[in-house]
Parts: C-alpha cells; sequence; structure tokens
C-alpha cells in the first residue's frame, strides 16, 4: 500500500477532526475577507465620503475580525493536535513491533529521530496547506464582493504561480529525497571513520577509505546541484503567483477606475493580494516544497511498503537487493593508483631539517632533526615522557605534517608511503573474523599457511594460535588481553610487505622476553627497516641506533657511544636498570 493510499484511508477515519478543523478554519477566512472589504468600504462610503463614523465602524469591524480569527487560529491547533498525534502513536507503535519482531538496529533511531521528524514536519503541513486554501478563498470570494474585474487581473498570474509550483512539485521532492539520502549516507560513513582513524591506520587503509568517502562527497554534491538548478522554478512560482498580480493591479488602475471599479476597492485589492494571498502562498512554497520532501523520506523508511493479500512476492537478484545508499563503483571511474616501490639506493628513512610543534605559540619538539638509516637498521627512539617520541612515527607515517623540513620512506615523500610502512601503535587493532583474516589483512593475495604459522612462530604467536584452534578459528577481540591483541597486530605487521615497520609501544603489554623476541623478529625481516618507540630501555640495548630525544640537543649513536657521550641517554639508562633490579629484589 503506498503512502497515499494510507494517507486517504487515515483522512476517512479522521473525518469528524477534518470537519472541525474546517469550521475553525473559516473563522480566518473570515478575517481574510473583512481584511480587504471593510478597509474599502471604509474608505468609499467612510472617508472618502466624509463620512468619518462610518469608516471608524468597518476599520473596527476589520480589528474585531482579527479578534475571532486569533481564537480561531488557537482552536486550529489544538485539531491539528487531535489529527497528528495519532499518527505519531501509529510510527511508534510500528517502529516498536518492527524493532523487536525482526531485531531492527534502527528502531532506536525511528524512535528518537525520525518520528519526531514525521509529527512536527506533518503538523507543518497541514498548517501550512489549510491557512492557504481558506486564505485564498477568503480573498478570492473578497474581490469578487468589490468587483469581478479585480478577479480578471489577479487570478490568472495567481493560477499560474500555483501551477508552476505543482508542476515543480514532484520532480523537486525527488531531488530534495535523493540529496537527503546522499547526505545521510555520507553522514553514516563519517561517523563510522572518525572513532576508527587509529583502526584506519594500524590496517593501512587510508586510500580505500579516502577513495569511498570521495565517492560519496561527489555523490551528495551532484544531488545538491540537482537541486538547485531547480530551486528558481520555485522563486518564479512565488513571484508569478504573488508579486506580479500586485503589479498588474497599479499597471491597471486608470483601466479599473475608468470602468468603475472604486478607489475603496483597488486599495482592498491590494490588501488581499499583498497582506494574505502573496504571505500564504510563500508559506506555501517553502513549506510543501521542502518539507513535503523530508517528510515522504521518513515516512517511506518508517512505513515499509505493504503487500496485498496473496500479492506474489517478487524475488530479488542479489544485484538489486542492494541499499539505495549505496553506490555502485561507476564504470568511468579511473583505477586506483599503484602503490609506491621503494628506490633501491634511498636510505628506508631520511629525515631532513624536521621540525614540529603543536601551535604556533608553543615550544618545538622537534628541532631540525636530520636522520638517514640504510635498509636493514634497527633504530630505537628514547627519551623523557613529552619529548616528541609518538610525534616522530606519526611524522614518519604520514598521519601529522611537519612545519618544516622532510620525511621520506624508501625515497618517497611520507604521505605518500602508505604502502612502504606499517604503523603498530600501542592499542592493538584486532577485528572480528578468523584469526587467519586478521593476519592477513596487509596482503591483497592468500598467504600460504606454512608462511603464516613461520611468522606467528618468529613473533611469538603460536601459543595463542593453538589455543585459539588455528588459524581458521574464529576470534572474539574482547576475549583477548591487551598483550594478546599486541601480539596479533605484531604478527600482522610482521606478514606486511611493507619494509618499515614503525613499533610505537607496541609491545607495552608484553612481558620482557616476548617484547625482545618480537623485536628480534621484526630486526631479521628480509629487507626491512625497524624503528621502536621503546618501551623499555633493553630496547636500546638490542638497538643498532638509539636516537635520543631531547629537544634541541638530541644525538644519535650506538649503546657504547651513546653511554659516553650523552648524560640524558646514561639517566636513562641508570633509572631502567635500578628499578628492574628494585623489582627483581
Amino acid at each position: 500500500m503506498t503512502l497515499r493510499q494510507r494517507a486517504v484511508r487515515y483522512a476517512r477515519t479522521k473525518a469528524r477532526v477534518l470537519v472541525r478543523l474546517g469550521v475553525w478554519s473559516l473563522l480566518e477566512a473570515g478575517q481574510t475577507f473583512l481584511a480587504g472589504y471593510a478597509l474599502a468600504r471604509a474608505l468609499d462610503a467612510g472617508f472618502l465620503a466624509g463620512d468619518v463614523r462610518t469608516g471608524l465602524l468597518w476599520l473596527g469591524a476589520a480589528g474585531a475580525a482579527v479578534v475571532v480569527g486569533a481564537v480561531g487560529t488557537g482552536r486550529v491547533y489544538s485539531v491539528v493536535a487531535a489529527l497528528v498525534e495519532p499518527v505519531r502513536d501509529r510510527l511508534v507503535t510500528k517502529v516498536v513491533r518492527r524493532g523487536v519482531r525482526a531485531a531492527d538496529p534502527g528502531a532506536l533511531s525511528g524512535l528518537t529521530q525520525q518520528v519526531e521528524i514525521a509529527r512536527d514536519t506533518l503538523a507543518g503541513l497541514v498548517l501550512v496547506s489549510r491557512s492557504f486554501l481558506f486564505t485564498a478563498a477568503g480573498a478570492l470570494i473578497g474581490l469578487f464582493s468589490l468587483d469581478p474585474l479585480l478577479l480578471a487581473v489577479v487570478v490568472p498570474p495567481l493560477l499560474a504561480g500555483v501551477a508552476l509550483f505543482a508542476a515543480t512539485l514532484r520532480p523537486l521532492a525527488r531531488r530534495q529525497e535523493a540529496f537527503l539520502v546522499a547526505d545521510e549516507a555520507l553522514a553514516e560513513d563519517l561517523g563510522a571513520v572518525g572513532p576508527g582513524l587509529r583502526d584506519i591506520t594500524a590496517t593501512g587503509a587510508e586510500s580505500r577509505v579516502a577513495r569511498s568517502l570521495d565517492r560519496r562527497i561527489g555523490a551528495e554534491l551532484r544531488t545538491a546541484r540537482s537541486l538547485a538548478r531547480w530551486s528558481p522554478a520555485r522563486v518564479a512560482a512565488l513571484a508569478l503567483g504573488g508579486e506580479v498580480p500586485v503589479i498588474l493591479l497599479l499597471v491597471a488602475a486608470p483601466w479599473l477606475l475608468r470602468r468603475g471599479v472604486t478607489p475603496g476597492a483597488l486599495l482592498g485589492a491590494l490588501a488581499y493580494v499583498g497582506q494574505s494571498l502573496y504571505p500564504a502562498l510563500q508559506n506555501l512554497v517553502h513549506g510543501l516544497g521542502t518539507s513535503g520532501a523530508r517528510l515522504t523520506v521518513v515516512l517511506r523508511r518508517l512505513l515499509p511498503a505493504e503487500r496485498e493479500p496473496h500479492a506474489p512476492v517478487k524475488q530479488a537478484s542479489p544485484a538489486t537487493e542492494a541499499s539505495p545508499a549505496t553506490e555502485a563503483p561507476s564504470d568511468t571511474e579511473a583505477p586506483p593508483a599503484a602503490e609506491p616501490s621503494p628506490e633501491p639506493t634511498a636510505p628506508a628513512l631520511a629525515l631532513s631539517g624536521l621540525r614540529f610543534a603543536y601551535g604556533p605559540a608553543s615550544e618545538p619538539v622537534l628541532h631540525g632533526l636530520d636522520l638517514a638509516l640504510p635498509t636493514g637498521t634497527h633504530l630505537a627512539v628514547v627519551g623523557p615522557s613529552g619529548t616528541g617520541k609518538s610525534t616522530l612515527t606519526a611524522l614518519i607515517a604520514g598521519l601529522l605534517a611537519p612545519d618544516a623540513g622532510t620525511t621520506h620512506v624508501h625515497g618517497r615523500p611520507a604521505p605518500d608511503a602508505t604502502a612502504l610502512r606499517t604503523l603498530i601503535p600501542q592499542e592493538a587493532y584486532v577485528h572480528g573474523g578468523t584469526l587467519a583474516e586478521n593476519l592477513t589483512l596487509h596482503r591483497p593475495d592468500p598467504v600460504p599457511e606454512d608462511e603464516l604459522l613461520a611468522a606467528a612462530d618468529a613473533v611469538g604467536l603460536t601459543p595463542l594460535l593453538t589455543a585459539l584452534g588455528g588459524p581458521d578459528a574464529r576470534v572474539d577481540p574482547t576475549a583477548l588481553s591487551a598483550g594478546e591483541r599486541q601480539l596479533v597486530a605484531l604478527t600482522r605487521a610482521y606478514l606486511s610487505p611493507a619494509p618499515l615497520a614503525l613499533l610505537d609501544e607496541a609491545t607495552c603489554h608484553l612481558d620482557a622476553e616476548a617484547e625482545e623476541r618480537a623485536e628480534r623478529a621484526f630486526a631479521a625481516r628480509p629487507g626491512g627497516t625497524l624503528v621502536v618507540v621503546a618501551h623499555r630501555m633493553s630496547s636500546a640495548r638490542r638497538a643498532d641506533l638509539v636516537l635520543v630525544l631531547d629537544g634541541a640537543r638530541t644525538v644519535c649513536g650506538t649503546h657504547a657511544e651513546l653511554l659516553a657521550s650523552s648524560p640524558l641517554y646514561r639517566d636513562l639508562m641508570g633509572d631502567w636498570a635500578g628499578a628492574s633490579d628494585a623489582r627483581v629484589g
């Protein structure tokens, strides 16, 4: 059953309410009628005739009509509530029933937002439509009462404006609906991307997510432009129906006066058009043109089309079952650019004059840092808290832009080298699915099981893999400890084809033995380079080079060199050794 059929059936059940609505609306129509007629009589029979008393009495009648009309308007609101609130109750019932019986995840949104939108919009449309009908009736009857010639001037452009608006209503509604659907689809994607930025970075999915969002933004832009192209038609309808009659009355004033139209009648006609017909048409055009489409969208979602009894059910093919908000990729869309490959002669990591501060008034955390790491180097990054260790990994990963200087990964600028580096943050990402699906997330092609098992053994995941039941076992991320999630993320990064691995305290939930095993596995990866933000100073002892971040006094060297030349490094190493001895004792 269509929305129109449902509306007609509901209107029949509310016949008495509609009659009450019409009765109270007649008071508004009477107010509209007297607004022009009383003004004309006050001028013709009163002030122009020298009878001030008669003129004041007619003006008083117009004022009394305003008071009576206000009473009618107040009663209209209560009747509209009696018409709209049952609709809200029915929508709530249907949404709750669907949410309980069909386990609809959108039921909460339907109750908290969409039902209220439907109620408010329906009430507005009822008020606007009713106001236009009764206001137009009162004004046209008033024009006829003053002089039928006035109708000949006012009615043709008014009907033309209404007809133009009616002709554009359906295309406008379709485009408004398409825009709302595209906007909601974009908002839904953005709502998912925002909280998942860390996971997107950890899984190297930036390019794929960016392309998906770009399609959503492009779709919304196209629907917005399509809607905007039809908006002038709405403005033209309003001008034709509400403003042209005023111009015609003024232009035709001499002709009307020669044919017996009185000055008061002409003034009353101008009042009818300017104070009654134009505002009513304006409310109709803006209210029905915008809110009507929104109401249609909401009702279609809250009230899925019902089949007639015993009607055959059409079986949809998988290609036709896609959600309206889901876009198929365009056939003309250019294929994604090939992932960059390392430059053979370039260092694995090259930092030149790297400077970064969190804000123009903040002290830089990195001061003109220069560093070049050959392929296969194991670098440990150490320093007191707040010296920029995680900031450095974010700059290398291309997540932050430096204030000055450059960052290259295997000869490529950091933002363009997504495929050449893998970042493992402190909070490891594990998704639902099988263990193999988690471990091979960065690999475009299937990974042989022996390679997967070898990687798990190298990093130290084998005990967990065995306990879960093998690579094909399903993973519940909430059932894993923080350390187990880190082992999964480390093995995933180990299997990644990216030659540069960035471990930003990625082993902080592992014990010292497991941490050492994982770091040695990454350091021994063929063709791989490792940068570790050290959680324990033992990581620095294992590294080929150690970068000690200390603002403008940052130094880099081997463990032995730094013990001899860096007081800060000696302090860090001594504090760690003392703390370790205390724990052992």
